[in-house]
C-alpha cells in the first residue's frame, strides 16, 4: 500500500469510528429527552444547543485550521468532547443529571466540532492526490451514512443491553480510537505566505473568496436556506415516530437505520458514477429527497412501512446529490483557503439550523409535528426546482472563478 494510502485510511478509519460513536450517543441522549419530556420545544432547544456554537465559532475554526496544525486541533477537540462526556456519565451514574447538563454537553460538543470539522475537511486534500478527491468525498459521505445506519440501531441495542451510562461510554471509547492514529501520523499543512497577516485579515480573505464569486455566493446562500427549512425534520424524527406513528426506539432504529443504509449506497453510487453535471445533480437530488420527506409524514399512522420507504429514498437522494458538490469545492478552492471556505459553509448551515428549529419548533406546538414535515418538505423541494433557473449556479463547475 502506498504511504499516502496507509496514512489516509488509518486516519480516516479512526475519525470514522469517532463520528459513529458520537452519533450513537447523540441518539441515546435525544431519545432520553424525547421520552422524558415528550415536548417539541424541548427537542428543538436541544437541537439549537447542538448547532448554534458551530455558527458562532465556525469562522474561527476555519482560520485556525489554515494557520495552525490541523492534526493538533483535531486531537484537542476530540479530547475535550470525551472528557465532557465522562462528566455527564458521572452525573447519570449518581442520578443527579438535569436537562441543562445535557444542553451544556451538546453546546461544548458543537463548539469543538466548529474547530474539528474544518480541520478534518481541509486535511483531505493534503492527504490524497487530486485524482482521489471524488472517491474521498464519497467515502466521507459514506461515513455520514454509516453514522445514520449505526446510531439508532446500535443506540437502541446499547440501551437494552447496557446501563445508560455504558451506552454513553461508547462515545469516550470511539473518541480515543479517533485520536490514536493522529498521534502517529502527520498531516501536511499547506504552504503559507511568509507575510504574516492578522486572523481578521485571513477571515476576510475567506469571506471575500465566497462573496466575490456569484456562483459560490448563490451556492452558500442556497445551502443556508435549504438547511433552515429542512433540518428540523432530521432533528425531530423521534418525535414524529412517537407522536404520529406511535412507535418507540425500535421503530426509530428501523427507519433511521434503513435510511442510513440508503445514504451509504448513495455515497458509493456517486463515487462509481461520478456525475458530470454536479450542480444539477445536487439540486435535483435535494428536490426529490425533500418531496420524499413530505410524503413520509403524509402516510397514515398505520402505514409506517410505506413511510419508511419514502424516508429511505430521501436518504439516498440527499447523499447522492451532496457528494459531488463537496468534491467540486475541494478541487476548485486552493488548499490554503479550504479551512476558511469550508468553515463558512459549516457556519451557514449551523446558523440556519437553530433559526429553523426555533421557528418550526414554535410552529409545531400549534400545528403538530406531522404538518412540519409536510410544509418543510414541499417548500424545500420547490426551492431546489426554482434554483435550477440560476444559470451561474448551474455552471459553477465550468467557471474558473478562482483564477
Amino acid at each position: 500500500m502506498n504511504n499516502w494510502k496507509l496514512r489516509y485510511f488509518t486516519v480516516f478509519t479512526g475519525q470514522a469510528l469517532s463520528q459513529i460513536g458520537s452519533a450513537v450517543t447523540q441518539f441515546v441522549l435525544m431519545w432520553w429527552i424525547a421520552s422524558t419530556t415528550k415536548d417539541i420545544s424541548t427537542m428543538a432547544t436541544a437541537g439549537i444547543f447542538a448547532l448554534l456554537p458551530q455558527a458562532i465559532l465556525g469562522p474561527i475554526g476555519g482560520i485556525l485550521a489554515d494557520r495552525y496544525s490541523r492534526r493538533l486541533i483535531m486531537i484537542v477537540s476530540d479530547s475535550i468532547t470525551a472528557l465532557c462526556m465522562v462528566v455527564l456519565i458521572s452525573l447519570f451514574a449518581n442520578n443527579i443529571v438535569e436537562l441543562w447538563h445535557i444542553y451544556a454537553l451538546l453546546f461544548i460538543r458543537s463548539s469543538m466540532q466548529a474547530f474539528q470539522s474544518p480541520s478534518a475537511q481541509s486535511s483531505t486534500v493534503m492527504l490524497v492526490p487530486e485524482s482521489f478527491l471524488q472517491r474521498a468525498a464519497g467515502l466521507n459521505q459514506s461515513i455520514v451514512s454509516l453514522m445514520t445506519i449505526a446510531a439508532a440501531p446500535v443506540g437502541a441495542m446499547a440501551m437494552s443491553l447496557m446501563t445508560f451510562e455504558g451506552a454513553l461510554m461508547i462515545d469516550v471509547v470511539t473518541a480515543c480510537l479517533g485520536i490514536a492514529p493522529l498521534l502517529f501520523f502527520k498531516i501536511p499543512q499547506p504552504e503559507r505566505s511568509e507575510i504574516h497577516t492578522s486572523a481578521w485579515t485571513e477571515f476576510k480573505e475567506g469571506l471575500s473568496l465566497v462573496w466575490h464569486s456569484k456562483p459560490l455566493r448563490q451556492l452558500y446562500s442556497l445551502n443556508g436556506i435549504i438547511v433552515l427549512v429542512i433540518m428540523p425534520c432530521f432533528t425531530l424524527v423521534p418525535l414524529l415516530i412517537a407522536e404520529h406513528f406511535k412507535g418507540g426506539p425500535n421503530e426509530v432504529a428501523i427507519m433511521e437505520g434503513l435510511a442510513g443504509l440508503a445514504m451509504l449506497l448513495g455515497g458509493v453510487a456517486t463515487s462509481i458514477i461520478n456525475p458530470s453535471k454536479k450542480v444539477v445533480t445536487f439540486l435535483i437530488g435535494l428536490g426529490l429527497g425533500s418531496f420524499a420527506v413530505a410524503l413520509t409524514a403524509l402516510m397514515p399512522e398505520k402505514s409506517f412501512i410505506i413511510a419508511t420507504v419514502f424516508w429511505v429514498l430521501c436518504g439516498f437522494a440527499y447523499t447522492y446529490s451532496n457528494t459531488p458538490i463537496i468534491a467540486l469545492l475541494q478541487a476548485k478552492i486552493p488548499p490554503q483557503l479550504q479551512g476558511r471556505a469550508f468553515s463558512l459553509l459549516t457556519t451557514t448551515s449551523a446558523l440556519a439550523s437553530p433559526i429553523g428549529l426555533s421557528f418550526f419548533g414554535t410552529l409545531g406546538s400549534y400545528t403538530g409535528i406531522r404538518n412540519i414535515y409536510i410544509l418543510a418538505g414541499v417548500l424545500t423541494g420547490l426551492i431546489c426546482l426554482f434554483s435550477l433557473r440560476l444559470k451561474e449556479l448551474r455552471n459553477l463547475e465550468n467557471n474558473n472563478f478562482l483564477q
